[in-house]
């Protein structure tokens, strides 16, 4: 129960670290804010607050949110696991790159493994220029 004197409690960053991985899984997954809002009972407003990292998502809406998405609960925090830890942080903040998830998923629906490896290549290969105009 609350007292006249407790203070609120404050977003952490992670709670922002939770958000935006709702928001990354969420669109990998291809449902918007709503579509996911529906399907935990709430509003897309309230998604969009927690994808904000304006409000903290409660354990057992996390649980929901976990089972729409399919994927597990350590999939929102930080690994302790030294290079894994730090791949899953690297692929989150890749993950959050404009089109990223779009790439993803156009790139798995190439059956061909030999036009996926040239695909691959193109797209290191304008990276690398990219580097180089840069440098």
């Amino acid at each position: 129960m609350d007292t006249p004197n407790a203070t609120p409690r404050r977003v952490t960053e992670q709670d922002r670290v939770v958000g935006e991985r709702i928001q990354v899984l969420r669109k990998a997954k291809g449902l918007s804010q709503a579509a996911l809002g529906n399907a935990v009972g709430v509003t897309f407003q309230q998604i969009q607050k927690y994808e904000n990292g304006s409000n903290r998502v409660g354990a057992s809406r996390l649980s929901e949110i976990t089972r729409v998405l399919e994927v597990p609960v350590s999939s929102f925090f930080d690994s302790d696991d030294g290079d894994a830890g730090q791949e899953q942080v690297e692929a989150f903040g890749f993950l959050r790159t404009r089109g990223a998830v779009d790439l993803i998923r156009a790139f798995a629906e190439i059956e061909d493994d030999q036009l996926r490896r040239e695909v691959l290549a193109l797209v290191r290969g304008v990276a690398r220029l990219r580097q180089e105009q840069d440098t």
